[in-house]
C-alpha cells in the first residue's frame, strides 16, 4: 500500500472568526434592546426602526463572511464599517440634542466593534488603528465634541482592536515557525528511516566492497577505492541531507499547513517476534526464546527484528568471525525485551560518539533510531575485554501516531 500525505492546518485565530460572528449577533440585539426600552423618547423613532432593518438583515446576511479570513475581503470591510459609521451618524438624526448631550449611546452601540475587530484579525493593528481611528471621528461628531464618556469608549475600542491586531500578527508568525518544526521533525524521521535501510544494504556492501578489493589487489583494489569513496559520501549523504522548505498556505491568515508522509498502517494482526527471530539463528548464534508466542504489532516487530540484525551485522564486523553472541527473548506483561550479548573484545571508550562524528551510523539509526520511533529503548553496555551487551525494550502498545 502506497504512502500517504497527511496535511495539517493549524490556525489560532479561527476559534476568534467564531467569536466574532457570535459578538456581532448578540450585540445586534444588545442595540435593537436598548433602542426598544427607549423609543419613546427618541425625536425621529422611524429613522432608528429603518436603520436597524438595515442592521439586522446586513448582519445575519454577512455571517457566512465573517467566519474565516478567506470571505471577509476587503469591499465587506469597508462596507461593515459603513454601516457603522452611518448608525453612528444617525443618531444625530433620529434622537433629541438633549439625550445626545446627556451621553446616551449610538444606534449600533457596541455592535461598532465587531467591525473593528474584523478589521484587526484580518489585517492585524495597523488595519485595526485606522478603523478605530475613523470610528472615533464619527463618535466625535455625534457628541459634537471630546466629552469624557466619549473619549473613554474611543480609546478602549482603539486599544482593543489594536492590541488585539497585534496579538493575530505574533500568532501567525509562530504558526509558521511552529510549521517549519513540525515539518522538519518529519522530514529527520525520515531520512533516518532512509539512513537505516541504507547502513542495512548499500553501506555494507560497499564496506564489504573496499574491505575485499583491498585483500585481493589489482583491478579489484581500485574496485574496493572506489567501493571506499562512495561509502563516505553515502555516508555524509545520509548523515547530512536537505530539509525541504516548509510550505504555508497562499492566504496567510488562513493558518499554517504542515505536510507529513504517513505510512500505511498494517492490517494484519499481532506477530510473532520469534517467527523474525529465528532465522538469525547459527550455528555461533544461540536463540534463547520462551515457550509461548511473543505477540508485537507488525511494525514494531519488524523494527525491533531489524534492530536486532543490526546488532549482529556489529557483532561480525568489530567483534570478529569467532565471536560468539547470544539473543535472549523476554515477554514481559507490557514490554518486550530482547538482549543481544557478544564475547568479542568490547566497545573502547568515546568509539561510539567518534563513529558518530564520522558519520557511522549504525548504531546511532540501525539500533537507537528505530526503537526511539517505536517509543522504546537500546541500552549498550560494553567493557573493553568482556564483550558487548544491547538491551532493546519495546512497549507492546503503540499510539497511532507512532505507527
Amino acid at each position: 500500500m502506497a504512502a500517504r500525505e497527511r496535511v495539517m492546518r493549524m490556525s489560532v485565530e479561527q476559534p476568534l472568526w467564531r467569536a466574532l460572528a457570535g459578538y456581532r449577533v448578540l450585540t445586534m440585539l444588545y442595540a435593537i434592546a436598548v433602542f426598544a426600552t427607549s423609543y419613546r423618547e427618541f425625536a425621529r423613532p422611524w429613522v432608528a426602526v429603518g436603520y436597524f432593518t438595515v442592521l439586522c438583515v446586513w448582519t445575519l446576511a454577512t455571517l457566512p463572511l465573517v467566519s474565516g479570513a478567506a470571505r471577509c475581503t476587503k469591499r465587506f470591510l469597508t462596507a461593515d464599517l459603513t454601516v457603522a459609521l452611518t448608525g453612528i451618524l444617525l443618531t444625530l438624526v433620529a434622537d433629541t440634542p438633549e439625550r445626545i448631550a446627556d451621553g446616551r449611546p449610538t444606534l449600533p452601540t457596541i455592535w461598532t466593534a465587531g467591525s473593528v475587530l474584523a478589521f484587526a484579525i484580518k489585517g492585524g493593528w495597523r488595519w485595526a488603528a485606522v478603523a478605530s481611528s475613523l470610528v472615533a471621528a464619527a463618535n466625535l461628531v455625534q457628541r459634537g465634541g471630546p466629552a469624557r464618556d466619549t473619549v473613554h469608549n474611543v480609546i478602549l475600542v482603539w486599544v482593543a482592536s489594536i492590541a488585539i491586531g497585534y496579538v493575530v500578527e505574533v500568532a501567525r508568525a509562530s504558526e509558521r515557525t511552529l510549521a517549519r518544526a513540525l515539518e522538519i521533525e518529519a522530514a529527520t524521521r525520515e531520512r533516518e528511516r532512509l539512513a537505516r535501510d541504507i547502513h542495512d544494504s548499500v553501506l555494507q556492501v560497499l564496506a564489504m566492497v573496499q574491505r575485499r578489493g583491498a585483500v585481493i589487489g589489482g583491478e579489484a583494489a581500485e574496485l574496493g577505492r572506489l567501493a571506499g569513496e562512495q561509502q563516505v559520501a553515502l555516508r555524509t549523504l545520509v548523515s547530512g541531507g536537505l530539509l525541504p522548505v516548509s510550505r504555508v498556505s497562499e492566504d496567510a491568515a488562513g493558518g499554517a499547513v504542515v505536510r507529513a508522509v504517513e505510512e500505511p498502517d498494517d492490517d494484519g494482526g499481532p506477530v510473532d517476534l520469534r517467527t523474525l527471530l529465528a532465522p538469525f539463528a547459527a550455528a555461533r548464534v544461540s536463540l534463547a526464546e520462551p515457550g509461548a508466542p511473543v505477540r508485537l504489532p507488525p511494525p514494531a516487530a519488524r523494527e525491533l527484528a531489524a534492530a536486532v540484525s543490526a546488532a549482529l551485522d556489529n557483532v561480525r564486523e568489530h567483534a570478529g568471525a569467532d565471536a560468539r553472541a547470544w539473543i535472549l527473548v523476554e515477554d514481559e506483561p507490557d514490554v518486550v525485551i530482547v538482549t543481544v550479548r557478544d564475547d568479542g573484545p568490547g566497545i573502547p571508550e568515546g568509539r561510539l560518539a567518534q563513529a558518530e562524528d564520522e558519520g557511522r551510523l549504525g548504531v546511532a539509526l540501525s539500533i537507537r533510531g528505530r526503537l526511539r520511533d517505536l517509543g522504546g529503548t537500546a541500552e549498550l553496555v560494553s567493557t573493553p575485554g568482556q564483550g558487548t551487551e544491547v538491551e532493546l525494550k519495546v512497549p507492546k502498545q503503540m499510539s497511532r501516531g507512532r505507527r
